[in-house]
């Protein structure tokens, strides 16, 4: 999607006044290298440069980066300012090939200092690539600034900002931005423009998580660039089979990653062998990152399917962009993988180098994406009144224009008419400000909706954060049990394993419900004993249990400690109260709410407690996080002996 295209766009470029068309080329038999060689002077050698589509088949970007400071110590001895400016150009266009931005910048912007402020195309084609190495660099203020120089210098009407949402991940705006500027000016009859514009809308999409919805528009685009690509009757460039490919690959590659996200693994797996085929034989920089994010979609979907050695085959290519966000996608499915082997010292190897990489993210640089992101918005809302206002003034002017040629026509006598007149352009005034201020009122609705939305998915963030840190104490946990031949130490870090995923269980809930200040306890309760019964169970018990929780939410201040509590009290059961194997084991769980308080039952019909015992329960350090959980919660535990098993219980507020 964030590809963007130099030399396209300078199809009509001439830094000094030249034109690209019309220039015969060399003849066949050389590569691209040995050709631009042979070319006699710096204006046919940028012609060829622009206009070769496949220039680094047979040579890297350094060798052609070699050639071309060759050429600017020639000119610099023959002291032409003109051709100096030319491979200077070309130097840029090349240092941004190869990934390093901030040389090309730099040139670039000594260039456009150079430039004719008269030779609009030059100043444009100078700008765009100080724009796209912003772009490529996140300085999304600077690209900003870049855009504004170009309205003002009047190389564009309009300003779009729809690039710069995606890179701060705004995406749904991005979309929105894309569609509005991009749809009145696609042409219906150029399938390779439809194929890319479904293509980049698709890409807005599985960014923002709607990979079905996605997956539709792959689909289309695909269609459309099929029937581009197998039209007999149009002869392509070899520019354009390559943009062609591209795009296919690209497509490919989506539509791979959107069954992937859809949990369709099986269907995935063609399409990213595609897409990686291609990708890997291109050398632009630009194709790195969808390279990265192929191989690792790839590597999940064996993963997924049980195909292991082709998975730790894919996790272990060496990945072509330093990007965090890929390098903590890896992580985590390499410590899936080592889960599913049993190397469990790997896995938390691996869930610890992801915290470290969070913890190394600078906080100054969050700091200013969140001042870009301030700036894009800011600026986006500008221009959106800047056109709404020019409009309306237009439309002001047109009125104008109406009442003066009425005037020149009509007479005294048609005094009356004139009032009507009057009173009908201050109805449509009153119309224009009315329908003004409910487009701003829809405007600020919409910024606080985003912000609601934000503060969700970052609390999700945060639950979920808290989830896999307390995951991590888990497997550290398993790691010691499996170095401690101690039983009683063994069960002690099994009992606190448990707990850990009674407090880890909440975060997960909380992260996966829309409403993230309560606690369904009815599902809560289910997984809780779902995962003590896989600690504790063994084979031959039949224990039958009965949770009525129907209806009942708690915020998280009381759903963790009456997780704990019932950990503690189904695990105690699990081991102690029915010794008897061949038992039909009985255990019931009461929580109702009643205003602002409720009740607590838990019941089992076990071999319960006895005289001589129940000192020495009372002491152990179960049943004393139990009290101390019920104080927290503003009760005090009860303890009723049954005939059979044993009932504990309290009220809460």
């Amino acid at each position: 999607m964030k590809l963007f295209k130099i030399f396209g766009l300078w199809a009509t470029l001439s830094l000094c006044g030249i034109s690209l068309y019309g220039q015969d080329l060399p003849a066949e038999g050389l590569n691209s290298l040995q050709t631009y060689r042979e070319l006699p002077d710096s204006r046919e050698r940028l012609n060829y440069f622009l206009k070769e589509a496949d220039r680094y088949a047979s040579q890297s970007p350094y060798d052609w980066l070699d050639q071309v400071n060759v050429d600017l110590n020639t000119a610099a001895q023959k002291q032409d300012t003109t051709a100096l400016r030319i491979y200077r150009y070309i130097q840029a266009s090349l240092y941004y090939d190869l990934g390093d931005y901030n040389k090309s910048v730099s040139i670039a912007n000594d260039l456009f200092l150079e430039v004719d402020k008269k030779d609009t195309t030059s100043l444009q084609i100078v700008l765009d690539l100080i724009d796209q190495n912003y772009g490529q660099l996140k300085f999304s203020d600077k690209q900003i600034e870049i855009r504004k120089k170009k309205r003002d210098l009047g190389l564009v009407e309009n300003i779009s900002f729809y690039d710069i949402y995606a890179d701060l991940g705004l995406y749904r705006k991005a979309l929105r931005s894309y569609i509005t500027e991009q749809k009145k000016n696609v042409d219906n009859s150029d399938l390779f423009q439809l194929a890319n514009y479904n293509n980049t809308i698709g890409e807005f999409m599985l960014k923002d998580n709607t990979a079905a919805a996605a997956l539709t528009y792959f689909k289309k685009a695909q269609g459309y660039l099929s029937v581009y690509s197998n039209d007999i009757n149009e002869v392509r460039t070899e520019r354009e089979k390559a943009e062609a490919d591209l795009l296919e690959a690209r497509i490919d590659g989506n539509i791979g990653r959107s069954h992937v996200k859809l949990t369709q693994y099986r269907e995935a797996l063609p399409f990213l062998e595609t897409s990686i085929a291609y990708l890997e034989d291109m050398k632009e920089e630009h194709v790195h990152r969808d390279l990265d994010e192929n191989i690792l979609a790839l590597a999940k979907a064996h993963l997924e399917l049980d195909n292991l050695e082709k998975a730790v085959e894919y996790l272990g290519v060496q990945h072509l962009t330093d990007d965090a966000d890929l390098r903590m996608k890896r992580n985590l499915l390499l410590s899936s993988y080592y889960h599913m082997v049993g190397d469990f010292e790997n896995e938390v190897d691996r869930l610890r180098q992801n915290v470290r990489i969070q913890d190394s993210l600078d906080r100054s640089s969050l700091e200013l994406n969140k001042q870009q992101l301030i700036a894009v918005t800011a600026e986006g809302e500008l221009e959106d009144s800047r056109l709404v206002n020019d409009a309306l003034k237009k439309e002001v002017e047109i009125g104008r224009a109406e009442l003066q040629a009425q005037d020149m026509r009509i007479n005294l006598v048609f005094i009356s008419l004139v009032f009507t007149l009057l009173g009908l352009v201050g109805m449509v005034y009153a119309y224009m400000k009315s329908i003004k201020n409910q487009r701003l009122i829809a405007e600020q609705k919409q910024i606080i909706s985003d912000a609601l939305v934000e503060k969700d998915s970052l609390l999700k963030e945060i639950h979920h954060r808290v989830k896999n840190n307390l995951q991590m104490v888990s497997s550290l946990l398993s790691l010691q049990t499996k170095n401690t031949r101690s039983r009683a130490a063994i069960e002690a870090l099994e009992e606190g394993k448990t707990r850990v995923k009674a407090m880890a269980l909440i975060h997960q809930k909380l992260y996966q419900n829309d409403d993230l200040s309560v606690i369904e306890m009815q599902g809560y309760i289910e997984s809780l004993i779902n995962s003590v019964q896989s600690v504790f169970k063994k084979g031959g018990h039949r224990i039958t249990i009965t949770i009525d929780a129907e209806d009942v939410e708690l915020d998280i201040d009381r759903a963790i400690p009456f997780g704990l509590i019932l950990n503690e009290l189904v695990s105690n059961s699990f081991k102690y109260a029915f010794p008897d194997p061949e038992q039909e084991g009985q255990i019931y769980i009461h929580i109702r709410k009643n205003g602002e308080g409720g009740f607590f039952e838990y019941t089992d019909n076990g071999v319960g407690l006895s005289e001589d015992s129940e000192e020495r329960a009372n002491n152990s350090m179960g049943i004393r996080l139990i009290k101390r959980l019920v104080n927290q919660l503003q009760s005090t535990l009860n303890t009723d002996k049954t005939a059979q098993g044993v009932r504990f219980w309290f009220n809460f507020k």
